[in-house]
């Protein structure tokens, strides 16, 4: 018995690649709905976004909603106000205009303006310093956990 007599009505046929129905170029599937997968997300968030739009519109005309219309709501807004906060985040912080970066050169010694380059060392309250200012004792460190290690040092020595 030869094998395509055994696997006469029982073998799996491929099919063909279907192209994208938008027809963007790349092949679509049929669990896609014969999309590719970059044009069934954007399907998928246009609908999101639909969505949303439409219960905010609802909102819009609807002043008093009944409780069953406001459990709906706020699961919609809930739902809404995570898509936003993901949506935030997902912008790069070079974009984002709230937090400006400060213009200090990381390559110089706070205390003395010498260049460190790559021996430079951060301290715990922010600032770079050379080989002689590296110690809190050195420079007018205000991190409170030198403070709290000064204060150890002075008791212990007593």
């Amino acid at each position: 018995m030869s094998t395509s007599e055994q696997n006469n009505g029982t073998s799996y046929q491929p099919s063909e690649p279907k192209p994208c129905a938008n027809n963007c170029g790349f092949f679509g599937s049929a669990a896609t709905m014969n999309l590719c997968s970059k044009c069934f997300r954007d399907l998928r968030v246009a609908e999101e976004q639909a969505a949303s739009a439409k219960a905010a519109v609802e909102k819009s005309f609807n002043p008093k909603p009944s409780q069953e219309e406001s459990e709906e709501t706020t699961n919609d807004r809930d739902q809404a106000e995570a898509l936003a906060s993901a949506a935030d985040s997902a912008v790069p912080e070079e974009l984002s205009t709230e937090s400006a970066p400060s213009c200090t050169a990381t390559n110089r010694c706070s205390s003395c303006n010498r260049k460190v380059g790559l021996t430079g060392f951060v301290c715990k309250c922010g600032s770079t310093f050379c080989g002689t200012h590296r110690y809190p004792e050195k420079h007018e460190c205000a991190s409170p956990y030198v403070v709290i290690v000064l204060i150890d040092q002075f008791l212990y020595s007593i």
